[in-house]
């Protein structure tokens, strides 16, 4: 409960600070930039103090047991792989705008326009996706398969929950929204088009953000980690044989399929992930 607290506070208040700095004052990348920084400073500041009992024990002061050579190793195993995977989904999103310029500076500004109520869903799902990491370790921890599964169901279920909440307003206010954004009536008109996408997406992306989290929570990263390059790279062949053809369609349609695949193949392999918990 503290940790979705936790992320639900510093996601909640990172979108609040970026549509204050960034519509309100118009401070650009730089307010997304300051917003992100007071967001995490404030949450790490109130982490700390939820562990305020914790640090008041011996426990963590165990220096063997920190310094431990064989969790060291395992730690830096469960957090290569996360990195790859990361660099795997920024190679993606940075393509994704790369393949935007290319279409003209009206469908670029578009989709940037639109990109940014992707970041909004991506914040709000992240939290629970955080909070799943710390329910899910914690049966894992307990070798229980059906505390395991109850605490990824109820995250996914507030996740689900919000993502739909989110799609309708986007769906109301996003045509409001661009209009504030955008000052040029083609941008505007183009960005309203292709509104459908993200409405879409903001439902279709729980099942990736979820099952992410609760294999990272199990250490299940190099699943995951295989599963998110296998996922980009067929969205790059997709990108690379439509886009010439049906252009931005296809661009948003390639990103739609990436986060489908992604909770796909990482539902397939969950009965596996189960089945190791269960016999550790």
């Amino acid at each position: 409960r503290g940790v979705l607290g936790l992320q639900l506070w510093m996601n909640g208040l990172n979108i609040a600070l970026d549509l204050w700095f960034v519509l309100g004052l118009g401070w650009g990348v730089q307010g997304v930039a300051i917003a992100t920084l007071i967001s995490e400073m404030t949450a790490l500041a109130l982490g700390l103090w939820l562990c305020r009992e914790a640090f008041a024990g011996a426990q963590w002061r165990d220096w063997p047991r920190v310094f431990d050579r064989l969790r060291l190793k395992r730690m830096w195993v469960v957090n290569s792989d996360i990195m790859l995977r990361t660099i795997a989904l920024q190679a993606a999103m940075t393509g994704f705008l790369f393949v935007s310029s290319g279409f003209g500076d009206v469908t670029l500004a578009a989709n940037q326009i639109l990109w940014q109520f992707m970041l909004l869903t991506a914040y709000a799902l992240d939290g629970f996706a955080f909070a799943a990491e710390a329910l899910v370790g914690k049966a894992v921890g307990a070798k229980s398969v059906t505390l395991m599964r109850r605490a990824g169901l109820r995250a996914s279920g507030w996740a689900l929950g919000l993502s739909v909440v989110m799609a309708l307003g986007f769906l109301a206010l996003g045509p409001l929204v661009i209009d504030l954004m955008a000052t040029d009536v083609a941008v505007r008109a183009a960005a309203r088009d292709y509104l459908p996408f993200v409405v879409v997406l903001t439902v279709l992306g729980v099942a990736c953000y979820m099952l992410d989290g609760i294999f990272i929570g199990a250490t299940g990263t190099r699943e995951m980690r295989n599963t998110v390059i296998l996922s980009v790279a067929i969205y790059f062949a997709v990108i690379w044989a439509l886009v010439p053809v049906y252009g931005n369609v296809a661009l948003w349609s390639a990103f739609a399929l990436l986060n489908v695949l992604r909770g796909v193949f990482l539902w397939r392999l969950y009965p596996r992930l189960e089945a190791r918990v269960a016999r550790a």
